[in-house]
């Protein structure tokens, strides 16, 4: 199986439906050179991971009707109040149902400082030139692969962040990215921009529930961090097993500025996952930190990249995976120093716990060096639930079962404690716990 873009979705059907979108013309100009260029190029080759086989073709670009604003938060199903912290309901809030907006909400003090929080058809029509200065620049280009074209030429909903120079956002902005249509596609754009000596938290949630229905979900978010900007960047994904997904975040770090990064992938179909942070300016950094939970037979791709180029750049990546059942997960982390870029530090922490017989797990450091003036480091471990742990649990009069759950969570903890609402912690702690079940 392969994707057929022309067979899926041709040139006449992507200038109708960007013209709908009131899109500018230099939008249309993208996705149409996008769509020529997923024909010739080739699907990403992750690591160990042969991915020619799976679904990016079944799917529907829409959904069927657009679906009813959300007038209370109260109506939400309760897998998605979950996400919503109710004793402390955040103003910054927006809901995308399917591709649409359902639910939009921002502080009136975050919009007399200028702060840019909407849908990303919204931003391409009242913050144009914004938009248009990264959209698919500086972190992802459009001819990267097939699966980049094939987003930028189909790309279906998203979110815009902006905030402006000098403006810190003390409380979080959320989004959550609900698909309910079981067979409808999400080709999501998300691009987070904090300009010069600015800050904010943004954190978004994905959920579907097609455990049969097949379909698509491809993920391209860009996050900018301008000279001395801070930005923390948290997310829970949790696709359905009908849905085949590409998960792809990408960061560049300028001058002084920090993003990082606390991800709980814990989708139930196959993945592809990349996290890419680009430090560009002297003394940036990145603390990208990843969990993720695999079952079934599912297959899992998850490569997490750090490339230094400025001076005296910080960087140190974890990632700690679960894997069940007969679940495989392969698990990269790679620290690229270029020459030129003296006193980097490049430190790597990969762990796989696995907890049957047939289940795999592979962490693979990987270090690439091309300057001498730095310091760098890494570890891999993949193994099984430490018996001695667990003799020592049950000597306390705790059962096998409540002693591996124990385990596993203050496995997965590093991660965990660093989402930044409480409310979303709490639900990855409650899809950790179903899914090891």
């Amino acid at each position: 199986m392969t994707v057929d873009t022309k067979r899926l979705y041709d040139k006449t059907y992507v200038e109708q439906y960007s013209q709908d979108k009131q899109e500018p013309e230099w939008m249309t100009a993208l996705r149409l050179r996008a769509l020529e260029q997923a024909d010739a190029l080739e699907l990403p080759k992750p690591d160990k991971t042969n991915i020619t086989r799976w679904n990016f073709t079944q799917f529907k670009h829409t959904a069927e009707a657009k679906p009813e604003p959300i007038t209370s938060l109260n109506d939400l199903p309760e897998a998605l109040q979950d996400f919503i912290d109710q004793e402390d309901v955040t103003e910054n809030l927006l809901i995308q149902r399917n591709q649409s907006v359902a639910y939009a909400s921002i502080s009136q003090e975050l919009k007399d400082k200028g702060v840019i929080f909407t849908d990303i058809f919204t931003a391409l029509r009242d913050h144009e030139e914004l938009v248009k200065r990264y959209y698919m620049k500086d972190a992802v280009s459009i001819d990267e692969h097939r699966l980049t074209a094939l987003h930028a030429a189909l790309m279906n909903g998203g979110i815009f962040v902006y905030v402006p120079r000098n403006v810190q956002i003390e409380t979080p902005l959320q989004t959550i990215f609900w698909q309910e249509d079981p067979e409808a596609a999400l080709f999501n754009h998300v691009l987070v921009v904090a300009d010069e000596s600015s800050s904010l938290t943004y954190v978004e949630n994905y959920v579907s529930n097609n455990d049969e229905q097949q379909t698509v979900a491809n993920v391209v978010t860009e996050v900018i961090a301008q000279n001395n900007a801070k930005i923390s960047f948290g997310a829970v994904d949790h696709f359905a097993a009908g849905t085949t997904t590409y998960m792809n975040r990408r960061g560049v770090a300028y001058r002084d500025a920090t993003i990082d990064w606390a991800l709980g992938q814990m989708n139930d179909g196959h993945t592809v996952f990349e996290n890419v942070t680009h430090l560009v300016g002297d003394n940036s950094a990145t603390h990208p930190k990843t969990v993720t939970v695999g079952s079934g037979n599912q297959v899992v791709n998850f490569t997490t990249k750090t490339v230094h180029s400025g001076l005296d750049t910080d960087a140190h990546i974890l990632q700690h995976g679960v894997m069940k059942d007969k679940a495989t997960s392969i698990f990269n982390a790679i620290g690229k120093i270029y020459n030129g870029a003296s006193r980097s530090n490049a430190e790597q922490e990969s762990r796989v716990l696995m907890l049957s017989e047939k289940a795999r797990g592979d962490a693979n450091p990987i270090l690439l060096i091309d300057e001498n003036d730095v310091t760098a480091g890494h570890a891999a471990s993949v193994g099984r639930v430490d018996p001695m742990q667990l003799y020592y649990l049950m000597s306390r009069g705790v059962s096998k079962e409540e002693a591996e759950s124990l385990i596993i969570f203050g496995f997965l903890a590093p991660v965990v404690n660093l989402l930044p609402i409480e409310s979303v912690k709490k639900q990855l702690t409650q899809v950790i716990e179903r899914k090891l079940s």
